[in-house]
């Protein structure tokens, strides 16, 4: 399950549009998982810490387990966001579905 985190198809099956635009595209995508860890922790640390009333350590603790848990989510959003920085869908490209 986990070594399929970071694969992504070669092209859109919508569209058609190529993904892999070059070798090193999407080690930008780590300046963007940065910060979307960042949102993460910063709400399991509201939650747990101010919602909840837990102890800083409990917070603590809570902030790795959500970064644990969520970071094949946190991956894959952020290379969606990284590339979506540089192509934008485009409706000519769309393929007719056929049935």
């Amino acid at each position: 399950m986990l070594k399929d985190v970071l694969k992504i198809n070669d092209s859109c099956s919508h569209c058609g549009t190529k993904y892999r635009i070059e070798p090193s595209f999407f080690y930008g995508s780590m300046y963007v998982s940065y910060a979307v860890g960042i949102a993460f922790a910063v709400a399991a640390f509201v939650i747990s810490y101010l919602f909840l009333g837990s102890g800083l350590m409990t917070a603590f603790i809570a902030i790795v387990g959500t970064l644990i848990v969520f970071y094949p989510v946190i991956m894959r959003l952020s290379r969606n966001i990284w590339i979506n920085l540089f192509m934008h869908y485009d409706k000519s490209l769309v393929k007719p579905k056929t049935d």
